[in-house]
């Protein structure tokens, strides 16, 4: 697959990984890292799956709020995307990770909601970087 790349994004993680720190070379994320209580730490800082449920909320709902236009459906302003990231052991006995990505479509058909979030799954970026690797979950609530 060849990427025509327009932006790149760049962060540094220092000190100790999931106990240190993260930085964006342009400023906009400069933040602790800390396990969360569930895994021995104390919870007061931002961990990856934190970042990576934020970012993939995001973008799923730019690759839903496309699809839509492109099929002249109507997104209400109240619509919005959660994303649930799960970590655990695998059956490899190393670290894996879950999605269940719950999208809040009001306004919509229940059938419409589903199908347009099962096409955004097909476009999004995160969803493409993810597929094989991470089991997703998709829910629709109208």
């Amino acid at each position: 697959m060849s990427i025509d790349v327009v932006y790149t994004a760049e962060s540094t993680a220092s000190g100790g990984g999931r106990d240190g720190h993260v930085r964006s070379t342009d400023g906009q994320i400069d933040l602790d890292t800390r396990p969360p209580k569930e895994m021995g730490g104390s919870g007061e800082g931002v961990n990856p799956e934190l970042l990576f449920a934020a970012g993939y909320a995001a973008c799923f709902l730019g690759a839903l709020r496309l699809v839509a236009k492109n099929e002249k459906i109507a997104i209400d302003d109240a619509s919005g995307i959660t994303a649930r990231i799960g970590f655990g052991k695998d059956s490899d006995g190393g670290f894996g990770l879950t999605a269940e990505l719950i999208g809040y479509l009001p306004g919509l058909e229940q059938k419409e909601a589903e199908d347009l979030m099962q096409k955004a799954h097909g476009v999004c970026p995160y969803s493409k970087a993810t597929r094989g690797n991470v089991d997703v979950t998709l829910l629709a609530k109208v």
